[in-house]
């Protein structure tokens, strides 16, 4: 794992941290369980298919525990609502307009450990995100997409 921050919201530190949480106190157990009833069940551990599945939930499981408590490790928490309002940093809500299309959309600039494109959380480390650092309202920015280049202008930052 790196040693490099990772950005995250107040809300953010907070998800993962309970997912930590739930994988240590709650997913450990399940796993360890399943394990000892595959052990229990007899036959050649070579010929287990319900060990070898469990040996591998639990390779998962403890490798998302020791994801989660590096990123926690180095987080730093993004100061919402502090800073300019006219420029686009970590933390900000921005308001995006595609060329061509009449709708916008708006995105949350968070750190990578956070981002969820679904959720219109999007990395500062994205071609977007990056596009969009620094960046004031309707300034126009140009982003490569795997269909071209995607020109946004920004229409308003909160």
């Amino acid at each position: 794992m790196t040693d490099q921050a990772q950005y995250l919201t107040a809300q953010g530190l907070q998800e993962l941290e309970a997912r930590l949480e739930y994988l240590r106190s709650v997913r450990r157990a399940e796993v360890a369980d399943r394990l000892h009833q595959a052990l229990e069940e007899g036959g050649e551990l070579v010929e287990n298919a319900e060990y070898e599945d469990a040996k591998n939930e639990q390779a998962f499981v403890e490798g998302e525990i020791m994801r989660l408590e590096s990123i926690l490790s180095n987080a730093q928490i993004i100061e919402e609502g502090k800073g300019k309002k006219d420029t686009v940093i970590l933390g900000s809500k921005v308001k995006v307009q595609e060329k061509g299309q009449k709708t916008t959309e708006v995105f949350h600039i968070v750190g990578s450990a956070e981002a969820n494109p679904r959720e219109g959380k999007i990395s500062n480390e994205s071609p977007l995100g990056r596009a969009l650092m620094g960046k004031k309202n309707n300034d126009k920015v140009t982003v490569k997409t795997p269909d071209g280049e995607t020109l946004f202008t920004i229409k308003g930052i909160s």
